[in-house]
């Protein structure tokens, strides 16, 4: 069974840093990319960062410049690291990949548990 497993989000007060963490745990044949979503209270989920494999990374607009997605492929793990974070950036933050379980060419989304960051002003 394949797993998301995400870690580092907390709390932390504004214009300071967080990093979190995604690991893919489990059987797969290969990730198509990786990524970052999140969801304010009342909000809809949305995107934060995503890295497809051999394509260009995605910020949103909001986060561009302080915000940076990065990975290591031999560890099926991304990173997102925050900086000079607001309080605007209080959200439950998800980790997401597209995964292919065999050679068929098809890609499955998957979602980690989620992780709150809290940006206290």
């Amino acid at each position: 069974q394949v797993q998301l497993v995400e870690s580092g989000g907390g709390l932390v007060q504004a214009g300071g840093s967080l990093r979190l963490s995604c690991a893919v745990s489990g059987s797969i044949f290969s990730i198509n990319g990786m990524g970052w979503y999140r969801q304010a209270p009342g909000k809809q989920r949305e995107l934060v960062a995503f890295s497809p494999s051999g394509g260009a990374i995605n910020y949103a607009n909001s986060v561009k410049g302080r915000f940076t997605i990065s990975g290591d492929n031999a560890k099926n793990t991304v990173y997102l690291q925050m900086n000079s974070l607001k309080p605007e950036d209080t959200a439950v933050y998800y980790c997401n990949a597209l995964i292919m379980f065999t050679a068929s060419g098809v890609s499955y989304s998957r979602w980690g548990q989620g992780t709150q960051d809290t940006v206290a002003s």
